[in-house]
């Protein structure tokens, strides 16, 4: 069932309504505190800029308790509850400076128990968006005037307590964190269960094979924390940071967070969506709609702004950040400033699939999530790339080998599903404690994949000199010279052929041109055949009706072929 977005949006609750933008993206929910996630990020940063072991210690409580999202206070009353306490029921007070706090329960406790956890509400302005955030930050950075002031009375389902020992600066806590985005990924990302159906999630499979671990980002943070190693199961991707001082780890661990953390907790987002989109009860999709607003919000963060021009922490920073290095900024992808290609193509998704949602086309968001988890995976490759050449090129120090490490252990799993041996390639050129990094041998790994890994090398773009106005040598956009590629031993058949892979589950199909075999060391795929007459295109033995695009990106050509699916808008 769909319907158009003006009637499908008179059919959702009445608290859907139009909120602040985020990085030029209308979400239709409040997500103001999902947003300030990345107030978490700078504060972690600030404090590992210090340098000092005490610096490492707080940005790990940071990291580990949080501060600025789901505040909550968690006060013991001087007696019991006289009756049960629902999550969600009226609790008032007063606040530090003064005014009235009408709020409600954070989580639900029973008749007799002292202790209760009380949510701060947010509101839908991104600078005021909560009174009172401590958690673990450090007391300079602490908001206090709209926590609940000591020694007053709190009513709670019209009944009044009192406590004797709460405290502003130890009570008040956060209850998202960015090290619970990778530690609660056993149930939110790969179990499949009654509250994650899709699960495994498609992106986070591959991480999880490659690492044999759910919590793969946080063992890797706190390595960087501790300065310790991980110990994956598989025996892929391990991490030493005991080889490192503290300036490796600074890079492991505030890198690792933003992009590894961070990064999958967005996809997971937008496959909660996919989970709970339903075209039968069409007054039940708020849920999806607000699913893919936060996984919005946990790509942007506040401070990006309102159209996306500001100084963030997180992704759509990163995006930004490398688009200058690479000369893909611009919405034509030619500039060397200004917000990336690769912003404006996720801008592209977002949209669509938040309308999508609105109209209960369910279908249509399969395919979406597929080209974001491509897109969002570019910023990585550049990153990987960058540090290689610094590394190889301009005999770079620790500081760039762990930018490099962390680069590569936030996009290798991708690589891997391709192409084992590609991924052993860039593993040991750019891990820490590497012998040796050899440069063009970790970019012809990367460009072998980029037709399996959904990436347009056109995108990735090459490593531009400004000064002289120019690619540096050796490192530009993707040509002819890295076809010679090992044999994967994936499935122990030869070189695995993905890039006309099917959609298992029919509702889409993303084809890049392929290069047919005849060494008898893979699978035979056909080439792509355009017949105007009938818009289809020959994909092995399987003809789909398809539409073509034709771009410019940072000075090539490309055309993209998209399969069209019954009930999905493509303009």
């Amino acid at each position: 069932m769909k319907f158009s977005l003006a009637t499908a949006i008179l059919l959702l609750p009445t608290t859907l309504a139009s909120f602040e933008r985020m990085a030029g993206y209308e979400p239709m929910s409040q997500v103001t505190d999902h947003n300030a996630i990345d107030l978490d990020q700078k504060s972690i940063e600030t404090q590992l800029a210090l340098g000092t072991e005490e610096g490492f210690q707080n940005a790990q409580n940071i990291y580990e308790q949080g501060g600025h999202s789901k505040a909550h206070a968690v006060i013991t009353l001087e007696t019991g509850l006289s009756a049960a306490l629902g999550k969600g029921d009226p609790i008032s007070g007063t606040a530090e400076d003064g005014t009235a706090i009408v709020t409600s329960a954070y989580a639900s406790a029973a008749a007799g128990d002292k202790v209760i956890k009380i949510k701060y509400k947010t509101t839908d302005d991104q600078v005021t968006w909560v009174g009172c955030h401590v958690g673990a930050l450090p007391e300079t950075e602490h908001k206090t005037t709209g926590c609940f002031k000591p020694n007053t009375t709190i009513t709670v389902n019209d009944v009044p307590y009192t406590s004797n020992t709460y405290a502003v600066a130890d009570d008040n806590k956060a209850g998202r964190t960015i090290q619970g985005f990778s530690t609660s990924a056993d149930s939110k990302q790969l179990t499949k269960s009654d509250s994650c159906p899709g699960c495994p999630y498609k992106e986070f499979k591959k991480f999880y094979d490659y690492y044999g671990s759910s919590t793969y980002a946080d063992e890797y943070v706190t390595a960087a924390l501790d300065g310790t190693a991980t110990d994956f199961t598989t025996g892929l991707g391990d991490a030493d940071f005991s080889k490192y001082g503290l300036d490796g780890r600074v890079q492991g661990a505030k890198r690792g967070s933003a992009y590894m953390n961070i990064y999958m907790y967005v996809l997971r987002e937008f496959e909660d969506a996919i989970d709970e989109c339903t075209e039968d009860e069409v007054d039940q999709n708020y849920g999806a709609a607000h699913a893919w607003d936060k996984g919005v919000a946990f790509y942007t963060g506040s401070l990006e702004g309102t159209t996306g021009a500001g100084s963030g922490k997180l992704l759509h920073a990163l995006a930004d950040k490398r688009c200058a290095n690479y000369k893909t900024c611009g919405n034509n992808g030619d500039e060397v400033e200004g917000i990336s290609k690769i912003n404006y193509l996720l801008g592209e998704e977002f949209t669509p699939g938040q309308n999508a949602l609105l109209t209960y086309n369910c279908g249509a968001i399969r395919p979406i999530v597929n080209r974001i988890a491509d897109l969002m995976s570019v910023p990585m490759i550049q990153g990987t790339l960058l540090y290689a050449y610094k590394v190889d090129k301009e005999a770079g120090v620790e500081n760039e080998k762990a930018e490099g490490a962390v680069f590569m252990a936030a996009v290798i799993p991708r690589v891997h599903d391709c192409n084992q041996e590609d991924a052993a390639i860039i593993y040991e050129n750019m891990k820490i404690g590497a012998a040796s990094t050899d440069y063009a041998k970790v970019k012809c790994a990367f460009e072998r994949n980029y037709d399996c890994m959904g990436v347009n090398d056109a995108l990735v773009g090459g490593l531009w000199n400004s000064a002289a106005n120019a690619y540096y040598e050796g490192a530009e956009p993707k040509q002819d010279g890295c076809t010679k590629a090992p044999k994967s031993t994936k499935d122990g058949k030869g070189l695995k052929a993905k890039s006309t892979k099917s959609r298992k589950d029919g509702k889409g199909l993303k084809a890049k041109s392929t290069k047919s075999r005849k060494d008898g060391k893979g699978m035979k795929a056909k080439s792509m055949k355009s017949r105007k007459s009938r818009n289809v295109i020959s994909l092995g033995n399987n003809e789909k009706s398809v539409k073509a695009k034709e771009g410019s990106i940072g000075g090539g050509t490309f055309v993209e072929f998209v399969v069209l699916e019954e009930g999905i808008n493509l303009e």
